[in-house]
């Protein structure tokens, strides 16, 4: 047994995860992103003290910075002595140890909790959540989604799956998801229907190896876009 969790928990990842788990280009950094269900991640934050759009969606948005630092507080002891628990479900290449991975979740939340609320007022940091987005047909580059789709599969069936994944390539000319294992280190169930379909309506559809692994065998992306872009 890997993970079990009750709920979708605050657990962020940094700019440098990011571009190892979507496979990000020095071009794609410069395009317009938006990252959904970001949560309290230190993408946004990097990427802005770079000089870099990304544009992050969450219903964690809607709490206050203490509020977001106490939620994760709360689990973050629980989800370490799971990882402790299951040794040999985790790849310790990235983080070197259970606790490594607890100081780098730490060291993420400061550098978004310490741009949180200038991001809002700039609205970089906006609450909303999936399958509906309040965004322009292909008004983004590329979305990300990091941690949420497939991950959660025994929370979300298909049908949210299948709409959250047109709403996303609704509002960008290319998606991409990572990972795509659920909690309990599996495939999931729901990611063969999802690449079918967009094969079947024209798309191009890559599942792409990534070099950023801690979930044993979670090491794989899905990237979708329409064939014209």
């Amino acid at each position: 047994m890997a993970m079990v969790l009750d709920k979708v928990v605050p657990f962020g990842r940094s700019m440098d995860e990011y571009i190892k788990m979507f496979n990000l280009m020095h071009t794609d950094l410069n395009k317009k992103i938006i990252g959904i269900g970001d949560g309290p991640a230190s993408f946004n934050a990097e990427m802005n003290h770079q000089g870099k759009s990304v544009i992050s969606v969450d219903p964690l948005y809607q709490f206050s910075e203490k509020e977001i630092l106490a939620r994760f507080n709360e689990v973050v002891d629980s989800i370490i002595e799971q990882v402790k628990a299951t040794p040999n479900d985790w790849v310790w290449s990235y983080h070197k140890s259970p606790e490594d991975l607890r100081q780098n979740r730490i060291k993420v939340i400061e550098k978004f909790i310490a741009d949180y609320e200038v991001g809002k007022q700039n609205n970089r940091y906006i609450i909303g959540e999936l399958p509906s987005l309040s965004y322009q047909n292909q008004e983004f580059d590329i979305a990300l989604c990091s941690h949420f789709l497939f991950l959660y599969s025994d929370h979300f069936d298909y049908n949210f799956h299948l709409n959250s994944v047109a709403e996303m390539l609704r509002i960008a000319k290319e998606i991409r998801i990572f990972p795509l294992l659920t909690l309990m280190l599996k495939p999931s169930p729901y990611l063969d229907g999802v690449v079918n379909h967009y094969i079947s309506q024209g798309y191009s559809v890559e599942i792409e190896k990534v070099g950023y692994e801690l979930q044993r065998g979670g090491n794989m992306m899905l990237k979708i876009s329409r064939k014209d872009n």
